[in-house]
């Protein structure tokens, strides 16, 4: 799942070392990390070895503005975590964006171009994705976009602080995509 694909205004596509400041400028900020359950980054250098496995990887992505070339966030399409029943082939998205570039509509954006790519260039037969009940932001995105609340795993995920979280989890299948959704 190499392929790189874009929006109006962006460019979703692999991470590359040349993306380290701007991957820093946004983890480090103590608004972005915990909302998807990960500590703010403290030092280039951890964000520099977290790039690393993002680069190694064939399912993390940067979102990129196509005007600067400045990395703004990041979209993965994962191996699913959660267990669903008889959907078939998917993945789960996750997504996170630079507080700089909330309430622009970018992140929802995004994630209408990596619905796009799954159904229609890696012929996914469903999409997941979770957020925490306080990530009200995630919520919106994912219900803009036409995903559907499936289900809550309750004390299912631990964040980094070893705190115990709720996951509310979605789903789209390619029948949604195909029949309901207007991308």
């Amino acid at each position: 799942m190499a392929e790189a694909f874009e929006t109006e205004r962006l460019i979703i596509r692999r991470w590359t070392g040349n993306n380290l400041e701007d991957f820093h400028e946004y983890c480090k900020n103590p608004n972005v990390g915990p909302n998807a359950g990960w500590k703010p980054h403290e030092t280039m250098e951890e964000s520099r070895k977290i790039l690393r496995s993002f680069i190694s990887s064939s399912e993390e992505y940067a979102i990129v503005l196509k005007k600067s070339g400045k990395a703004i966030g990041s979209l993965g399409l994962k191996s699913d975590h959660i267990p669903h029943c008889g959907f078939g082939k998917g993945r789960e998205l996750g997504f996170v964006l630079s507080q700089n570039y909330w309430g622009r509509g970018l992140m929802p954006e995004a994630v209408l171009g990596a619905i796009r790519f799954a159904f229609d260039k890696i012929n996914l037969d469903y999409l997941s994705a979770a957020h925490f009940p306080f990530n009200l932001r995630s919520r919106r995105v994912l219900e803009k976009c036409g995903f559907r609340y499936e289900k809550t795993l309750k004390d299912s995920y631990t964040n980094y602080k070893g705190e115990k979280l709720d996951e509310i989890c979605y789903i789209m299948t390619r029948e949604d995509y195909f029949h309901s959704v207007q991308l």
